[in-house]
């Protein structure tokens, strides 16, 4: 599990007008605008999260069609046990941790 501080998102707290879109921070103007409190993250944290939603989507994807294969494959008699390692081994492989660009790839078995 991902410790708070790989998962919390830096977030600020500002003020925009609802007229004109002038974003100031820590508080209102007081001039004639009508401001609404708004939140923003940094661009770096939204790109950090995308890539990880990205990430999660391909894993997601491919444990799916891991299942479709589990629901919709049938053994031939006599071969269940090979069927059966098969879908092991992809899904170990769709179990495994995403590589790093900076680690070389684990052999499996």
């Amino acid at each position: 599990m991902a410790d708070e501080s790989e998962t919390a998102t830096l977030t600020l707290d500002a003020w925009q007008c609802i007229g004109c879109g002038r974003i100031e921070a820590p508080q209102p103007c007081i001039g004639v605008c009508q401001d609404r409190k708004v939140r923003f993250v940094y661009a770096s944290e939204h790109a950090r999260v995308l890539a990880r939603l990205a990430e999660m989507d391909k894993r997601a994807a491919a444990l799916e069609k891991l299942a479709r294969r589990v629901v919709t494959t049938t053994p031939r008699a006599g071969g269940w046990e090979r069927t059966y390692r098969t879908l092991q081994e992809e899904a170990r492989r769709a179990l495994a941790p995403p590589l790093r660009d900076d680690e070389p790839p684990v052999p499996t078995s």
